[in-house]
């Protein structure tokens, strides 16, 4: 089993910054992805972004304003998101698939004014 603890979701302003955390409890080779889903009210979850072998990807939304990076040392994911929109509200949700997926407990995002 792997548990995975996310941080760094809040209020912010539209055009504000924030940074995500994830870190796992154990070590996640970095050939095993590790990213960012997010799920707003009424919606399905989609992806944001992932990272393996140092490689990453984005979701359309993400694309431009956020930025994933990865410690493997450290086991930890993170997510730069820049310029927030309103439409960037959501629960995020950080996960790791080394073999299958295990996910986080979701961290709220909120932006407004």
């Amino acid at each position: 089993q792997v548990q995975l603890v996310e941080s760094g979701g809040g209020l912010v302003q539209p055009g504000g910054s924030l940074r995500l955390s994830c870190t796992a409890s154990t070590s996640i080779p970095s050939m095993y992805t590790m990213g960012w889903y997010r799920q707003a009210l009424g919606k399905e979850r989609e992806l944001v972004a992932k990272i393996a072998f140092g490689r990453p990807e984005y979701g359309d939304s993400a694309t431009g304003r956020f930025t994933i990076s990865r410690d493997n040392a450290k086991s930890t994911v993170y997510l730069q998101m820049n310029n927030l929109r309103p439409e960037d509200t959501a629960v995020y949700y950080c996960y790791a698939n080394p073999g299958r997926k295990f996910w986080g407990q979701g961290t709220q995002v909120t932006v407004s004014s």
